[in-house]
């Protein structure tokens, strides 16, 4: 074997060559993953038949159907939707709490399963709401 040849050489620029390859290798994959994450698309309430649209380029989820109360199609439910760039699959934006008549702060977050979870506080309490991927 040829000690010359790049692949069989342990000079010392090898192991800054090695760090430097392997960096850039992790940077790709976690750049992928960044960016494979999209809640964008029409959710159903996992309890209720109510389903929302959230559109990320618009930073807002409106009510595209709600079977119980057909007249409140349209309305707004979450806006000011923007990424957590500390956390992958979290988002924070605005949900209106009807019992409430207001707008209080949410977190989005897109579990393992595949389900987005709308989790409002309020003082010491907090509720999630489950929506599923609707059906096309």
């Amino acid at each position: 074997m040829n000690a010359n040849h790049p692949i069989h050489s342990t000079g010392p620029g090898f192991c800054a060559r090695m760090i430097q390859s392997s960096l850039l290798i992790g940077t790709l994959l976690c750049s992928s993953l960044a960016f494979s994450t999209d809640i964008s698309g029409t959710w159903k309430h996992s309890k209720k038949p109510v389903w929302i649209e959230i559109r990320l380029d618009k930073g807002d989820g409106i009510v595209i159907r709600n079977d119980k109360f057909p007249e409140r199609a349209g309305n707004t439910f979450i806006t000011d939707i923007k990424a957590d760039k500390s956390e992958l699959n979290l988002w924070h934006g605005t949900a209106y709490i009807r019992k409430m008549k207001q707008y209080k702060d949410v977190e989005i977050s897109l579990s393992e399963t595949g389900k987005l979870q709308v989790t409002g506080k309020m003082g010491f309490f907090s509720r999630t709401i489950e929506w599923l991927p609707a059906e096309k």
